[in-house]
């Protein structure tokens, strides 16, 4: 039988430790992208339409 690890969810193997830190930081990287408009398709044409304008008026 594996070692039992006491993590923040329980007792739990190692490997389950494991996959739940990544998870873990899956879900901080997604809600910090989120926060911070990396999911908002409007930014990005902002932005593109910014460019191309800048590209255009030089």
């Amino acid at each position: 039988m594996a070692v039992m690890v006491h993590s923040k969810y329980g007792y739990e193997p190692p490997e389950w430790v494991q996959a739940d830190a990544r998870l873990d930081k899956w879900c901080k990287d997604k809600r910090r992208a989120k926060q911070h408009g990396a999911f908002r398709l409007e930014n990005k044409r902002r932005e593109i339409v910014h460019t191309i304008r800048r590209k255009y008026d030089d």
